[in-house]
């Protein structure tokens, strides 16, 4: 049986990406530093992903073990010797900390192990892959960088499947939507893993996919706290912010079509399938957990201020994520870290702040006096 190595037993990695090597016919060891679950991992094998619809679709998920990074260091540089793959889904911010054991590990395999090896980071992050992989090579002496030519390859991907937060302590199973997307860039023929797609170029997909279901995702999030809403579904049930939503992503189309040509009918129809499935109402996503972490969604090259900044540049509208950007800034809830620390710098030295520190916006451009005007207004 074939071997894949994947970084986060959490309910992301066991309800998508560990589940479609495990349907390819792989076995999965998945490495984490959470006891609980890679000591049931091991136990039992096996777990259920289950989708949010009706009817219910439940799927048995089997040649699955885990290994805990923190522990047994030795195991996992082992396992990456025999696998084909190494995958994450940990959150980009952790991807500096799996690198010095990766590295570990290719460098045994190297010596042990002729066959190609392949390292995708499946994060929501453009360039994830790269990134971990400038990590990785900080860790590697020259003769070891001179030997991974033909034997390691880092492709970047792009992912998508909401997959909330759910109860399900004590168990392993998974609640997730039907619909996913995997696709990576390579335009070389590597090992089939059923649900896989390969292109040539990814940035139009990654892109057309961060600036619609991240973006249109985090509008909902951010809009649907401040109205008091609990659920990503009930935030699009008010017709305020469904409005919102959709009026933010026709701002964020125009930038996606003037920039990859894409078919502006089309994508208008990708447009409603994504705001479909945030109206799931089994899935139950709270708008806390889509808002969170708001210092890495207000990044210059994430979801709301990258296409706020190029569509002001090519000359495009940009009010509608100007607001959008403007209700980010609002986000406070108390056990997200980086929310605190986002109300503490506003309190502190206020908004053009942490536009000009964290979002890296030029303090003298009108986005920056529309996102300052809309948060007034929203103040209000």
């Amino acid at each position: 049986m074939k071997n894949t190595i994947h970084f986060g037993a959490g309910n992301i990695g066991r309800g998508f990406i560990g589940a479609l090597f495990s349907q390819s016919g792989y076995h999965v060891t998945f490495v984490d530093i959470a006891d609980d679950i890679i000591n049931k991992l091991n136990e039992e094998n096996s777990y259920k992903v289950k989708t949010a619809a009706d009817p219910q679709e439940v799927l048995e998920i089997t040649n699955v073990s885990g290994l805990n990074n923190m522990k047994q260091e030795d195991e996992v540089i082992e396992a990456i010797g025999q696998a084909e793959y190494v995958t994450t889904a940990i959150g980009p911010n952790i991807l500096p900390r799996i690198a010095p054991l990766i590295a570990k590990g290719i460098v045994k395999r190297l010596k042990e192990n002729e066959a190609p090896f392949y390292i995708i980071a499946c994060e929501n992050q453009i360039g994830a892959t790269d990134i971990l992989k400038g990590h990785i090579l900080e860790q590697l002496d020259e003769e070891t960088k001179g030997m991974l030519e033909g034997r390691v390859f880092f492709f970047n991907s792009a992912v998508d499947r909401i997959v909330p937060i759910q109860n399900n302590q004590g168990s392993l199973d998974v609640l997730v939507e039907t619909y996913y997307e995997w696709v990576v860039e390579t335009d070389q023929e590597i090992p089939n893993v059923d649900g896989m797609i390969t292109v040539p170029d990814l940035a139009p997909f990654i892109e057309r996919k961060l600036f619609t279901v991240n973006t249109g995702h985090a509008v909902t999030a951010y809009f649907g706290w401040l109205a008091g809403k609990k659920t990503i579904d009930e935030a699009l049930n008010d017709e305020t912010i469904s409005v919102q939503v959709k009026n933010t992503l026709k701002e964020t189309g125009a930038y996606l079509v003037k920039t990859y040509g894409l078919d502006q009918g089309e994508h208008g129809k990708y447009i409603e399938k994504i705001i479909g499935r945030f109206q799931n109402p089994y899935l139950h996503d709270g708008v806390s957990r889509v808002g969170r972490s708001p210092l890495r969604k207000l990044g210059s090259e994430d979801r709301l201020v990258k296409p706020a900044r190029e569509s002001a540049r090519l000359g495009l509208p940009t009010e509608n994520l100007a607001k959008a950007i403007a209700a980010a800034l609002f986000f406070d809830v108390k056990d997200d870290s980086e929310s605190v620390e986002l109300q503490k710098m506003i309190s502190e030295h206020g908004v053009e702040h942490v536009l000009t520190e964290v979002s890296k916006l030029d303090p003298n451009s009108s986005l920056v006096k529309e996102i300052a005007a809309q948060y007034e207004q929203l103040k209000k």
